[in-house]
């Protein structure tokens, strides 16, 4: 199969952005993650397949509308009370399942693509990567939990001369992580917490793995620039000692840089959208905090 053939799964395609690696970027988001990070701003990128959301608050209601259930195929959506019920543990839903819907209340979190319809909707702003210096970030969810397609997408962009960078959480295959190093020209990397009990709390897996990837591909890829990013959480990780331990584990390299990134909940309409519960809760960042941990950062 044709690297431009390969299929996967894609929740966002942002353009635009100018934090994920140098110059003006298109950000492509892949579905799915093997973490669970209570934090998480986008629990749509969580799971592999396409997500149906729902919005109470743009909805008409039956009195006054019910084409999501006249167009829904396998009669999931319900109305319960005036709100709708949505159980789409039996199917995949598409596209379709929004359309009909007047007001928004109903989207669709993700869509099967290809590798070359990603790369034709990222090389429309070619100009501005050519100017800036910049191109694509693929990032998730996390990119490498579809291996195959994030590679694919990586080799296709380097056939089309597009500057690419990779974000991860490093949770992934030891051997795809190092090829789509070699891959690309510059590489995210969060490592989230030094404590593997704490990471486990935090995400639902230790951080082993994650640590032996970045060690991995430290000492494979010497010359490659590396970001390492830091979410500060409340009660997870926002302790002086926290992120003095994880400063000390990153290797003294000219092209290595260190990142801290506040806490913050955008994310949160989206867990009701999918009918989740908000793991934070209420809880805040002191203020305080970001300008001392990024002292403490600052002086590795």
């Amino acid at each position: 199969m044709k690297d431009s053939d390969q299929k996967g799964y894609v929740f966002n395609i942002q353009k635009y952005t100018v934090h994920d690696g140098h110059g003006i970027r298109t950000m492509v988001f892949l579905k799915g993650c093997p973490l669970r990070c209570a934090w998480c701003s986008n629990p749509e990128s969580q799971h592999l397949k396409p997500e149906l959301a729902y919005d109470e608050g743009k909805c008409l209601g039956g009195s006054d509308c019910r084409r999501c259930i006249t167009n829904c195929p396998t009669s999931r959506i319900v109305e319960v009370e005036g709100l709708l019920s949505i159980d789409c543990d039996i199917c995949d839903p598409t596209p379709n399942c929004a359309a009909g819907c007047p007001t928004g209340a109903l989207s669709v979190y993700g869509r099967l693509v290809t590798a070359g319809e990603v790369l034709d909707e990222v090389e429309q702003d070619g100009v501005f990567y050519a100017r800036s210096g910049g191109g694509m970030t693929v990032s998730g969810g996390e990119a490498m939990f579809q291996p195959e397609f994030a590679l694919a997408l990586l080799r296709d962009a380097r056939r089309r001369r597009i500057n690419t960078v990779l974000e991860t959480c490093g949770h992934c295959s030891e051997g795809a992580l190092l090829e789509a190093c070699g891959l690309v020209d510059g590489l995210i990397f969060d490592i989230k917490s030094m404590s593997a009990e704490r990471h486990r709390l935090g995400t639902g897996a230790g951080n082993e793995l994650i640590l032996r990837n970045f060690g991995n591909v430290c000492r494979a890829f010497p010359d490659l620039p590396i970001t390492v990013r830091t979410p500060v959480i409340p009660g997870f990780n926002d302790s002086e000692e926290d992120i003095r331990a994880i400063a000390a584990f990153l290797p003294k390299r000219a092209r290595l840089t260190y990142e801290l990134l506040p806490y913050h909940r955008m994310g949160q309409p989206k867990y009701r959208f999918l009918s989740r519960p908000f793991p934070m809760g209420d809880a805040k960042l002191d203020p305080s905090v970001m300008p001392r941990l990024r002292a403490v950062a600052a002086a590795r």
